[in-house]
């Protein structure tokens, strides 16, 4: 415990010298000089002959005009139209010093599996933009309060989630709109409830799902009303439990709509009716939470206020 918080604070505290996860979305501080350079030990043979600037997948460095064998500008023809340009990739001094963080932290955060090993050539290890993505959000889950072992939890659930088409089973949801998300903006949203647990419930349920480094939830709707409920108190566990109950009995809604309009509806016909039952199931909803509440807070409809003063004659008399 002890040297899991000292590894912790001192993981917070060079991401706070080198400005890494500012920001809160991950893409814009982390990326500035670092205030040491880290040498010595730090070259191993992961640095192997690194030298200059990082590479690119598939592809040498560009020349530059008045290089041997590259056209100058004024004599370069016209470039062609090329396909997407090749995969930035760096060596591991580059990584740390792009991410605002210490050779060192970089190797400890690989020997605790928070990112993935690095492409190898040689006696050279090669990162690329995913790398540099997770040590990000790893920067800015720190800021925010997580532990490493939190942050390794959440990384291996991650892992195991599914992507955006699995979970869809079709193209998108026809009424509404996804949104992508990065992880410490999911962490913002949930404030302090940002768990593994809580985080496979909700990969499990299809309410998340992922796209590269990026996390989709698959209903703007669904997000805000599930963050609003935290936000008065509610635990997550307990809205995305709830929301599991919710999912089984529209699923069924769904079906007995199904069963009951296909016969009387001709082919292409169902989609026009989705109004319609969406105002019935609205409609009954409305009815039964009145029921539900009345019964909950023991008052009866339409003459509650009436009740309460004809107890208070009552105790005048």
């Amino acid at each position: 415990m002890a040297d899991e918080a000292a590894a912790d604070g001192a993981a917070r505290e060079g991401s706070r010298a080198a400005g890494a996860g500012a920001g809160g979305t991950g893409s814009g501080a982390g990326a500035g000089t670092r205030a040491s350079r880290d040498t010595g030990a730090g070259a191993s043979t992961d640095r192997g002959t690194d030298t200059g600037a990082g590479t690119t997948s598939g592809a040498p460095s560009p020349g530059t005009p008045g290089t041997p064998g590259t056209p100058d500008a004024a004599d370069a023809p016209d470039a062609p139209d090329t396909p997407d340009a090749p995969v930035r990739e760096y060596r591991m001094t580059e990584l740390a010093e792009a991410a605002g963080i210490t050779v060192r932290t970089l190797r400890f955060y690989r020997e605790r599996k928070l990112i993935r090993p690095p492409r190898r050539e040689g006696r050279i290890a090669w990162y690329d933009e995913h790398h540099l993505a997770r040590l990000r959000t790893i920067a800015a889950l720190l800021e925010r309060g997580h532990t490493l072992n939190g942050i390794a939890e959440l990384a291996e659930a991650f892992e195991h989630g599914r992507g955006v088409a699995e979970v869809l089973g079709i193209d998108r949801p026809s009424e509404e709109t996804p949104v992508r998300l990065s992880p410490e903006e999911l962490a913002d949203h949930f404030a302090g409830e940002v768990t593994a647990e809580n985080l496979a419930a909700a990969l499990d349920l299809g309410y998340l799902a992922l796209d590269g480094d990026e996390i989709v939830h698959l209903s703007r709707r669904l997000l805000d009303v599930s963050a609003s409920l935290v936000r008065q108190g509610v635990p997550l566990a307990t809205v995305l439990e709830a929301g599991s109950r919710v999912r089984e009995h529209t699923d069924a809604l769904a079906g007995l709509f199904l069963t009951v309009m296909r016969p009387h509806t001709p082919p292409g016909g169902l989609e026009k009716l989705r109004p319609l039952a969406k105002a019935v199931v609205e409609a009954e909803l409305s009815m039964a939470l009145d029921r539900h509440i009345a019964a909950a807070e023991g008052t009866t409809g339409g003459g509650g206020g009436g009740g309460g003063g004809d107890e208070a004659g009552d105790q005048r008399s």
